[in-house]
């Protein structure tokens, strides 16, 4: 069985549309990998993929094994450094062309979610993220009933919400978490993603969309508040093009100062350039948010099976 080699499952779920749930997955997958997991993404949002454009992996084409799909590798283990591998599958590597829509009934989406879970053939891995479409229907319907069929029970290790700060996003936030308490998925924690704007000309970082609705609501479950993760153009400006990184001096992020690794960067810049995705990640503003996310992700894991 596909799911067979993986040891725990997470869900990155959300009611709300636009709040970032692909950007969550991917620095959860990134992060975790840094910290030395092997780890795979199964992007199951079938009518906006965008996990390839992600990993800046869209011109990768998925090689058909007899039976199933072997996921595309972002990057293999590396041991020296403490690097885990990290591999993904996206419905966006099978389309012709990136702008092609998918116009598909229910039932033919259901096929599709149950396929992603019993033909893609992952290695041995730590976890296995699921970046899932906004809402409660078809696809999470047949997402949740599959996992509790075909996984082990100890391996749906449960789920992160994302929200955003707004009444209008937590409102329907909400409708997730119910959605999560009537299917038994259990909640790992909330992530209040856009709180707050780095700016890339000064060292300011300002609340555009206010701050506390995701940490609010946390509470109003009884759920963990992982943390609130600020918009940084340098992290867009390192998916769409590659670019490490830099932030003008005095630039400060949740108390630590983030302009120091962009000094040392100017020196061996060509060369820092070449490194890969994970590595430059380690220069963003929001790395070292999402390392304290994933630990406290890693560690409600753990907990749960000890």
């Amino acid at each position: 069985m596909s799911l067979s080699k993986i040891k725990h499952i997470v869900l990155v779920l959300s009611g709300k549309g636009g709040v970032g749930k692909s950007s969550v997955t991917t620095q959860l997958a990134l992060s975790l990998s840094l910290a030395g997991h092997s780890v795979g993404v199964l992007d199951v949002d079938l009518t906006g993929p965008s996990i390839p454009r992600m990993f800046a992996i869209e011109d990768a084409k998925v090689t058909q094994a007899p039976g199933g799909w072997l996921p595309i590798t972002v990057h293999e283990a590396d041991p020296t450094s403490g690097l885990g591998s990290l591999r993904v599958m996206s419905l966006g590597f099978l389309l012709p062309g990136r702008g092609d829509a998918v116009v598909w009934r229910g039932p033919k989406k259901t096929a599709m979610v149950r396929q992603f879970l019993s033909d893609v053939f992952w290695e041995e891995l730590d976890y296995l993220l699921i970046d899932t479409p906004p809402g409660t229907s078809d696809e999470h319907i047949s997402l949740a009933e599959t996992l509790l069929q075909k996984a082990r029970p100890d391996q749906v290790a449960g789920a992160v919400i994302v929200t955003t700060p707004q009444a209008v996003a937590t409102a329907d936030v909400r409708k997730e978490l119910n959605f999560c308490t009537k299917t038994g998925i259990r909640i790992l924690g909330v992530v209040e993603n856009m709180c707050g704007f780095v700016c890339p000309n000064c060292s300011e970082c300002t609340n555009i969309f206010g701050s506390g609705g995701g940490e609010v609501m946390a509470d109003d479950f009884n759920v963990k508040f992982l943390g609130r993760v600020p918009i940084d153009q340098q992290f867009i400006v390192l998916v769409e093009t590659g670019k490490r990184p830099r932030y003008p001096e005095g630039t400060v992020i949740n108390g630590q100062d983030i302009s120091a690794a962009a000094k040392e960067a100017e020196a061996e810049e060509a060369k820092r350039d070449t490194a890969q995705l994970v590595l430059k990640y380690k220069d963003c503003s929001l790395a070292p948010i999402f390392k304290t996310i994933t630990a406290d992700v890693v560690s409600a894991v753990e907990q749960r099976g000890a």
